[in-house]
């Protein structure tokens, strides 16, 4: 009797384990999540994650924060050489975030975007990552 209640103990500490482990990689439906400074990135950011209907609550105080968004946006307009030569106006966007916990520091989620030649580039590469981090927490990446 005694070797099986071990066996179930060992059973059920093991199952508790994977458990607590998959919610700590997941990202809950409804978290409230942090978007630190990213060089004014972090409006278009929280802007497209309204727009994109993402599953989270976006708060205005780190303490009250499940995750904390973090990253770097560059936004590159285009020189006077190639509005003249190409009549082109797009710039290049590149952006990359990574969703952390807060309380465990572990990377829930990270995504990079490279736009190029394109209009509305900060806002197209915000949605760009809010359209993927959407997937994440439906479980689709």
């Amino acid at each position: 009797m005694k070797k099986l209640t071990a066996i179930l103990i060992l059973i059920l500490s093991m199952l508790c384990g994977v458990y607590a482990q998959e919610t700590i990689l997941n990202l809950p439906v409804d978290s409230k999540v942090y978007i630190e400074p990213m060089d004014g990135f972090e409006n278009y950011l929280a802007a497209a994650i309204q727009k994109k209907k993402v599953q989270l609550m976006v708060v205005a105080d780190r303490q009250a924060a499940d995750f904390v968004i973090t990253g770097t946006a560059q936004h590159e307009k285009a020189g006077g050489a190639k509005i003249a030569f190409q009549g082109s106006i797009h710039s290049d966007d590149q952006a990359s975030i990574s969703v952390v916990n807060a309380k465990t520091s572990a990377v829930i989620f990270a995504y990079a975007v490279n736009k190029k030649n394109i209009l509305h580039g900060e806002q197209r590469t915000a949605e760009a990552c809010a359209k993927h981090l959407q997937a994440h927490i439906e479980g689709k990446e």
